[in-house]
Parts: C-alpha cells; structure tokens; sequence
C-alpha cells in the first residue's frame, strides 16, 4: 500500500511569521500554532499541509524543493506577492514563461503562467 503524502515541512526563522505569509497567500488556515510548530492546510481536515518549524540562521542556499504556483492570471499574483512581501529572485532560469519569487525568508517558488483553454 502506497504512503499518503501528509505534509511538507519548512524551515524558518521565524516559523509563526513565515506560516501566516504562506496562509495569506494560499488562502490556508492555521490549523495549529505552537512555539515549535505552525501548521497551515486549504481547509481544517484536508491535507497535505506546510509545516513551518523554527531553526537557526537563516536560509543560504538555492532549495532543492519549492512550490509552483498557477494563478489565473500570472501579472497580477505577482504583483500581489510582491505587495506581501515577495521578491523576485534570479536562479539562473533564463527566459522562461514563470516568474520565480523568494517568500520573506528567501524560500525560491515559481508562479507559473495560467493554463489555457
């Protein structure tokens, strides 16, 4: 029987911040809040979930994982992010049909162009 994917876990300095940047964002809720960890789902009972963990110093290297988003329509969810707080980052990708942010702790993650049709 195959596992079920429950959460992704996210390292962060300041996990309580972090959390709630993410929840704005995606329209989550917080569904726990304690000192060593903040849990965000789409809705109460659904997962998977983030998991937002406090550890120390700050984020030094390119994730090996990230999230890709896919508005509606791409221009104006960037410019909604980057109002939050977001900020373009450049990783190399070149000219290429996303636009890759970094959260408010440096966290890469793409938002991608609407599908269409």
């Amino acid at each position: 029987m195959p596992s079920s994917w429950e959460q992704i876990v996210v390292d962060a300095e300041d996990p309580a911040r972090l959390a709630r940047w993410w929840a704005e964002a995606l329209g989550y809720v917080i569904v726990h809040d304690s000192p060593d960890e903040v849990e965000i789902r789409r809705d109460r009972d659904r997962t998977p979930a983030l998991l937002f963990i406090p550890v120390p110093g700050a984020k030094t290297v390119k994730n090996r994982l990230h999230i890709d988003l896919r508005p509606d329509d791409q221009e104006s969810e960037v410019e909604r992010l980057v109002d939050m707080g977001a900020r373009p980052v450049d990783i190399g990708q070149g000219d290429v049909t996303w636009v890759v942010l970094a959260d408010p702790e440096g966290n890469e993650f793409c938002v991608l162009a609407s599908k269409k049709g």
